[in-house]
């Protein structure tokens, strides 16, 4: 069996987390724990073309900048960097001087690999190890792969690793790939991997390919408690442990708990990785993470509805995000027509000319000044959005978002339900409207409270009070029902988006609010 190494990426992938911010010193301590740890290789930044030096950052623009970051004993770990293809002019490498940071891992998209390769070249003819690293393997067919092995074999890095970018991989992908790999490739090159999370198998995966003993050096990829862009990597400790515990390793597993204990765990309180459901989904139909990221975002899709969507998408489309696509998706999937003059008539004759009072889920309804000013309105019709509240009676419950009306039974509602059109299961006595009808064309276009106001504005309500339409505020409950909650860090943006479309609305529908509400702060109301 080959030499087996273990590195250790949590300075740069983990910064997918935490936009790099480090702080100087945190990021030098980081090196040093892992230093004396054992680890194998430890990647400490990126190189980019960035403006300027920032030490709290571990994205640079020369290596020169990332070395000082390494401590002074080195013992027996090697220091890497990476640099993509497409966003790093090689011309700012110096050539090695035969201290710090001596290898460098290149990556480079499938739409760019040739010039990815010629890439690499120049990274080695500058002195450098030099790891080449293509971007999501598994989107490359078989013939394809060997193809990279040959420019690789005719480069020669010190190592070639198999990169599962969206975090799709199973076992017999695994199998696959590493045989055509581990058969192809110079036996002189050695092979790495690297895993993520989206489907729970980074670990298992792991072991898999260290336990097939191959007769070549390998390397695993890992960071400090699998921290990394969401959903995160292979955690370090459990791979060093296993390494530990089958291979006879001495890595200090002490000094990885120090290390995750004094920087890592504060920060997953802030902002949380590992697996969930719609980033397996995303892995599921091998496409770049953020189209979960950007569905979740919407927070009005269930986990159905991600599934649904993500279900359709244009292969072509699957590898470089594409927003405007993806929210074309998010609208024809939204938008089911139904015939809904009957059920606008009747709306207007429920809203026309009225002073409708909306009740939107805040935190401030949980009050009992919050519940006082509701009480002491004064409105002619009550419309409760996206949920319905259990200290007054609501006329009409407006539903607009499956992962809300999902959570309801609608025989069960104490009134009449409108429903926009996109939903399913709608009892005999509710409203439905075309979702295409109050969907609006800005940032926010499916917010509920929006889509409600723009309801009563095409009905010809003569004034909307607004109560618990709070907005966010940092470190603020956002809902009165703890059961609710969002999956988005939403704050000052959000608020600005919504009380902009707010603001707009108001031009043909008077608005009053009746709770406090950043909204209002940000629409002048």
């Amino acid at each position: 069996m080959g030499n087996v190494k273990l590195l250790d990426c949590t300075l740069r992938d983990g910064g997918y987390v935490n936009d790099w911010r480090w702080g100087f010193g945190a990021a030098r301590d980081i090196v040093a724990t892992l230093t004396r740890a054992g680890a194998d290789i430890v990647e400490v930044g990126f190189l980019r073309n960035v403006e300027g030096y920032d030490p709290d950052v571990t994205v640079c623009r020369r290596i020169e900048e990332l070395n000082r970051l390494l401590p002074a004993g080195r013992g027996r770990t090697m220091y890497a960097g990476m640099a993509m293809r497409s966003n790093y002019d090689i011309a700012q490498l110096s050539p090695y001087a035969g201290e710090g940071i001596e290898l460098i891992r290149i990556t480079a998209h499938d739409y760019d690999i040739r010039e990815g390769m010629d890439f690499a070249r120049e990274v080695q003819a500058r002195g450098y190890k030099l790891s080449i690293n293509p971007i999501n393997i598994m989107g490359y067919a078989d013939r394809d792969i060997l193809w990279i092995l040959d420019q690789v074999n005719a480069i020669r890095p010190y190592q070639f690793s198999i990169v599962d970018t969206f975090g799709s991989m199973r076992r017999r992908d695994l199998e696959r790939i590493l045989s055509l790999v581990d058969h192809n490739l110079d036996p002189a090159i050695r092979v790495g991997l690297h895993l993520h999370e989206n489907m729970a198998l980074s670990f298992c995966l792991a072991q898999e390919f260290v336990d097939k003993h191959l007769r070549r050096d390998i390397t695993v990829d890992a960071s400090l408690l699998g921290m990394g862009r969401i959903p995160g990597n292979l955690p370090i400790e459990l791979m060093a442990d296993y390494l530990n515990d089958t291979l006879g390793a001495r890595y200090d597993i002490d000094e990885l708990m120090d290390a995750i204990q004094d920087h890592i765990a504060p920060l997953k309180g802030d902002t949380a990785w590992g697996y969930t459901p719609a980033y397996f989904l995303s892995a599921r139909y091998n496409l770049h993470r953020n189209y979960a990221e950007h569905y979740l975002a919407k927070g009005d899709l269930t986990n159905r509805d991600i599934n649904h969507i993500l279900a359709g998408l244009d292969r072509a489309k699957a590898t470089a995000f594409d927003a405007a696509y993806a929210d074309r998706l998010y609208r024809d999937y939204q938008s089911r027509h139904v015939d809904d003059e009957a059920a606008m008539q009747a709306l207007r004759t429920a809203f026309g000319g009225k002073r409708v009072l909306v009740l939107a889920p805040g935190a401030s309804l949980g009050t009992e000044a919050g519940r006082a000013a509701v009480a002491g309105a004064g409105a002619d019709v009550c419309v409760s959005a996206n949920f319905c509240p259990d200290f007054c009676r609501p006329d009409y419950a407006f539903f607009s978002s499956s992962k809300r009306f999902d959570k309801v039974d609608p025989a069960a509602l104490p009134c009449p339900a409108i429903l926009t059109s996109n939903l399913h299961a709608a009892p005999d006595t509710a409203r439905v409207v075309n979702y295409d009808r109050l969907a609006g064309d800005d940032a926010q276009a499916g917010n509920s409270v929006l889509m409600l106001l723009r309801l009563l504005r095409l009905c010809g309500a003569r004034q909307a009070l607004l109560a618990g339409a709070d907005g966010y505020r940092p470190g603020a409950r956002a809902y009165a029902d703890s059961s609710l909650h969002t999956h988005t860090d939403r704050g000052a943006a959000y608020n600005a988006q919504v009380g902009a479309a707010m603001r707009s609305i108001a031009g043909g529908l008077p608005l009053q609010f009746v709770t406090p509400s950043e909204y209002a702060k940000e629409a002048g109301l």
